[in-house]
């Protein structure tokens, strides 16, 4: 069993609950828009980290974290990036590649707004943590933590840190 705590949109600002809301996790996931390397050296130096870049990261990002990332995770077969729409209204970059590679779970970040949905039309939950950081219209600032284990995703959580 891995345990994952899923982040997004920190927009260089980390706050410190994250630490102990992922402290049983094996591994942290960020979605795009780290806001700078401060925030993903500080999640990497506290749990392996994968992550992607989102619109508003840097070279010191980019270099790191690709646009698009995809892995297996416990025979579930996943599909991270920061822009990536939901079920319905995947963004246009990706819309024919993800019926194409029909992942089990895809995440991504961007609106800031929290998503948990199922795609029936290709079998995937698709996630979206909201927001971690300050910068943005989101009033809750959330996170997500959930296991993956022999090919099914468990006990999904959402966590509020506090308002903006």
């Amino acid at each position: 069993m891995t345990r994952i705590g899923l982040i997004s949109d920190t927009h260089s600002y980390l706050d410190d609950a994250v630490f102990k809301h992922f402290e049983n996790c094996d591994e942290i996931w960020h979605a795009g828009d780290f806001g700078d390397s401060k925030v993903a050296d500080a999640l990497a130096e506290f749990k392996p980290l994968k992550g992607v870049y989102g619109n508003i990261d840097g070279r010191d990002i980019r270099s790191v974290y690709p646009e698009d990332l995809q892995f297996n995770c416990e025979g579930v077969k996943v599909w991270m990036t920061h822009i990536g729409g939901y079920p319905g209204k995947y963004d246009r970059r990706i819309r024919s590649e993800i019926q194409n590679e029909e992942p089990d779970l895809f995440i991504c970040g961007h609106s800031h707004i929290l998503k948990v949905m199922y795609d029936k039309n290709i079998t995937c939950l698709h996630l979206n943590p909201g927001a971690a950081g300050k910068y943005g219209w989101h009033k809750v600032r959330t996170l997500l933590r959930f296991c993956i284990s022999e090919k099914k995703i468990l006990n999904l959580e959402v966590i509020e840190l506090a308002g903006r």
